[in-house]
């Protein structure tokens, strides 16, 4: 239960989410996921905004093998629609997933092909390999990623929520590292992002080591996420009025940012900047500076600017 001071400030900023539900119930996907996707439906709730919702509810989200293609397909697609400024994730039914679908990964997996160990080893690599692109191209799309996170995240849900640039979750929603669970490591994402996500190495260790869950509250103290809302309609409103913000800025001034972002995530800081000088010796030469620069002084919202596609 929310204390009364965040009701009031709730209450207080009701005006402006209401737009925002309205653009919440055209996201409705009950009729199923978008062609040719099976497993993920796409919609378009307002402009320059793309949202994708994990669609498997009668299976609870699972990651399935088409699962696992489609998430590659479709970001590489966003990747390069000019149309698509800002990507919003969530899902469909009572939780965001319950991780991998083992049932119908075990062939796959448990039985890879191979005339001795090292074919055998080498296809198995191909597969972890090809299953870590599924996550790696939420990270590598130049458009900022929010994920909105309700009920259980497990397993290759963290590997997925990691690889967003916001995450944002509702009261319910908690979170596992399940993998150990199960007899393996995590190889997908989550020990390579999660530590650099909340910080603590000492937590980590204890969430991957234990699979134990992580409330809402916790992930909240720890970084994991960076802001909790009490139902998943007031997140989905939320998230769309984020996701609405970032869109209404420069496209070269948000994905510029993203990608040095992750740069210097991964670099000291004197290769950081030495990648942003060299980043903006092209990118300052813009048309979006000067009409931002424009708008500030004659104290307009971003929104009113219009920027050229990228």
């Amino acid at each position: 239960m929310l204390s009364a001071v965040v009701r009031s400030a709730l209450n207080k900023h009701r005006a402006l989410w209401m737009p925002a539900h309205s653009a919440v119930r055209a996201m409705s996907s009950s009729a199923g996921p978008t062609s040719p996707y099976t497993t993920l439906a796409i919609s378009h709730p307002a402009e320059n905004i793309t949202h994708v919702e994990l669609h498997r509810p009668e299976k609870i989200n699972a990651m399935n093998k088409a699962f696992w293609r489609e998430m590659v397909e479709c970001f590489n697609e966003i990747s390069s629609d000019p149309d698509c400024r800002v990507v919003l994730v969530s899902a469909a039914g009572k939780i965001f997933t319950a991780g991998v679908d083992l049932m119908d990964l075990s062939g796959e997996i448990l039985q890879p092909k191979g005339d001795d160990v090292a074919r055998i080893s080498w296809n198995l690599r191909q597969i972890i390999v090809k299953f870590q692109e599924t996550f790696s191209v939420i990270e590598k799309c130049p458009k900022p990623v929010v994920v909105a996170v309700h009920g259980a995240c497990i397993g290759g849900g963290v590997d997925l929520i990691t690889a967003c640039d916001i995450r944002l979750c509702s009261q319910d929603a908690w979170f596992q590292v399940k993998e150990v669970d199960i007899g393996l490591a995590a190889d997908v994402g989550t020990l390579q992002r999660l530590p650099k996500v909340i910080g603590s190495r000492s937590l980590v260790n204890e969430l991957a080591l234990t699979a134990r869950k992580m409330f809402a509250d916790e992930a909240k103290s720890c970084g994991l996420v960076s802001r909790v809302f009490p139902d998943k309609e007031a997140m989905m409103a939320a998230a769309l009025e984020l996701a609405a913000e970032i869109a209404a800025r420069s496209p070269v001034a948000v994905q510029g940012t993203k990608a040095n972002l992750i740069y210097s995530r991964d670099h000291s800081v004197d290769e950081g900047l030495n990648y942003m000088a060299t980043w903006n010796m092209s990118m300052l030469q813009t048309q979006d500076l000067i009409k931002s620069a424009q708008a500030a002084m004659e104290k307009k919202s971003p929104k009113a600017v219009t920027f050229s596609k990228l």
